[in-house]
């Protein structure tokens, strides 16, 4: 995806299946600091529904409407990820970096805004 993307602004319900707090359900070393979860019905590359890394909310929800506020791009994978906020709270690249390396650590990432 190119930078000016219009995902950026979207509005978007994610239902949360990793919510803050919890581990990955295979790689139970890996923890969450963040909400995690999907968009139905928006497929991703990856024939998956869409990840999105929920940030700014410091509670374990299951599902959350917010705005999508940067992308990320993973050289090596076929699926970016999107990160939301709730509407009008904004992030710098550092501080989503900051929220996200627990697991974008492992590849190759660059976060578009």
């Amino acid at each position: 995806m190119k930078l000016g993307n219009p995902i950026i602004g979207r509005t978007v319900t994610i239902t949360v299946d990793r919510p803050l707090g919890s581990c990955h359900p295979e790689h139970k070393e890996m923890y969450y600091p963040v909400n995690y979860g999907y968009i139905e019905g928006i497929m991703a590359p990856d024939g998956e529904e869409q990840d999105v890394y929920l940030l700014g909310v410091n509670e374990a929800v299951d599902k959350f409407t917010g705005t999508i506020i940067a992308i990320v791009h993973r050289e090596e994978d076929v699926e970016e990820k999107w990160v939301a906020a709730p509407s009008g709270m904004t992030f710098s690249k550092e501080e989503i970096w900051e929220q996200i390396r627990f697991q974008e650590q492992y590849f190759n990432s660059e976060i578009m805004m």
